[in-house]
């Protein structure tokens, strides 16, 4: 049986000392996706120019095969363009073929603005952990509490998704696409300490289990 492969999207960090621009990912994501029984494939951000030129990418992604693509956290949308468009196109791919996608933090912004949504500036939303406010029919497949990095959130709920939860103070944590196989949390499921929850909600969604 053939496993199924998880293209993960990777943070851009500039190191200056070398005055190099370095793909990262954070090891506990790959962690997760390998204890979620998948196999992680960091995808790079030098696949796509700056001219949105998108033919290396596309035969990448073809020949190894991707089967879900994870949009990771890290950097503010806007502050590395090459890895917008990478993400861009990797939604664009993943609608085009029905591909489960899984957005974590800055990977649900993107897809929010994918889907012609704006964000916002949040305060008390860094360091913090929230309880989710959930739809009933959720609470036994959402975690309760959640941490939060981030300063931006999705201003509205894009017309193709539908929220899942919010935080206390209204900001929206949780959306799932209508008709794909895509959710974005705003949580980091690969910070949290044997969140089964988290795990067990990725691979419904990989295996398109409503």
């Amino acid at each position: 049986m053939k496993k199924i492969i998880v293209g993960i999207s990777q943070r851009v960090d500039r190191i200056s000392s070398y005055d190099e621009y370095r793909d990262a990912l954070d090891q506990r994501l790959v962690d997760f996706v390998v204890r979620s029984g998948f196999i992680p494939v960091p995808i790079p951000n030098t696949l796509i120019d700056l001219n949105s030129s998108s033919k290396n990418i596309d035969n990448w992604l073809n020949e190894i095969n991707i089967d879900v693509i994870l949009l990771s956290g890290g950097n503010n949308i806007g502050d590395i363009k090459q890895r917008d468009l990478t993400e861009k196109y990797l939604l664009l791919w993943a609608e085009k073929y029905k591909k489960p996608v899984l957005g974590i933090c800055r990977g649900m912004q993107m897809m929010g603005i994918y889907a012609g949504g704006n964000l916002e500036e949040v305060d008390g939303h860094v360091g913090a952990r929230h309880q989710l406010k959930m739809k009933e029919m959720d609470i036994n497949f959402l975690p309760e509490s959640v941490n939060s990095y981030h300063n931006l959130a999705l201003k509205e709920c894009p017309d193709a998704y539908q929220v899942l939860a919010k935080s206390e103070d209204g900001c929206i944590e949780a959306i799932k696409h209508k008709k794909l196989s895509w959710e974005g949390w705003m949580w980091h499921p690969e910070r949290e300490v044997l969140n089964n929850i988290d795990q067990m909600r990725f691979k419904r969604m990989v295996n398109h289990v409503k």
